[in-house]
């Protein structure tokens, strides 16, 4: 039987059946339809720009910065027409500013024109204006969607919840977590498990479907 259970946050609980040498360059150029500023800078510069064969590596405090995303790595390469691919590798550390979105990896590749970066190795993801901070393996950004997908060792942390999982889904508009993959949440004293999971997490109120459990702490 598929039970459907909703643990509702903030103290409530409902349920229901159903349940250096310093080399810079500033380029104001189109990226797909919009403009877009980027910058670098680092202590030694090499590379190409052969039609089709486009390549700029920065070594050394490198840093790049397109429009709101500021990143820094120990290496940074820039490929393709316009600098559309950006590929850090050592220390990865990035930031988008405006919201607050704060990047740790071992390695991040982005793509510029679809706005798109994707965190590879031991990677974090801190949403400060959500108060949110999460890990996992891999995690894709898509920064236009504001929708976070998170795979491998998933953990989540929010004030005194944190969640486990193998995937999950961060929809930052509507603040909601998707979580599978032998899901768990604690909050507090209360665990709770099954196939799916779904959080608010403006509420903390934890939805629950499939083979559920949990313990509440009264």
């Amino acid at each position: 039987m598929n039970n459907r259970f909703v643990f509702a946050g903030k103290g409530r609980v409902r349920a229901r059946c159903l349940l250096g040498v310093v080399l810079g360059a500033a380029l104001a150029r189109p990226v797909g339809a919009a403009a877009d500023t980027f910058t670098f800078k680092a202590d030694r510069m090499s590379g190409g720009k052969a039609v089709g064969r486009e390549l700029t590596v920065l070594q050394g405090n490198a840093e790049v910065r397109s429009d709101n995303l500021l990143l820094k790595a120990e290496r940074i390469e820039i490929q393709g027409e316009d600098n559309q691919f950006v590929d850090c590798t050592g220390n990865v550390w990035g930031i988008e500013e405006e919201k607050e979105i704060v990047f740790r990896t071992d390695r991040l590749r982005y793509d510029r024109k679809l706005k798109i970066a994707r965190l590879e190795g031991n990677s974090t993801l801190e949403d400060k204006k959500n108060e949110i901070v999460a890990r996992g393996r891999f995690i894709e950004y898509d920064d236009q969607a504001e929708v976070t997908v998170f795979q491998i060792s998933v953990r989540l942390f929010k004030d005194t919840m944190v969640c486990r999982a193998e995937y999950g889904l961060y929809r930052r508009k509507e603040k909601i977590l998707d979580l599978s993959g032998f899901p768990v949440v604690y909050k507090k004293d209360d665990e709770f498990r099954a196939d799916r999971i779904q959080v608010d997490l403006d509420t903390e109120d934890v939805t629950m479907e499939g083979s559920v459990s949990g313990a509440i702490e009264n």
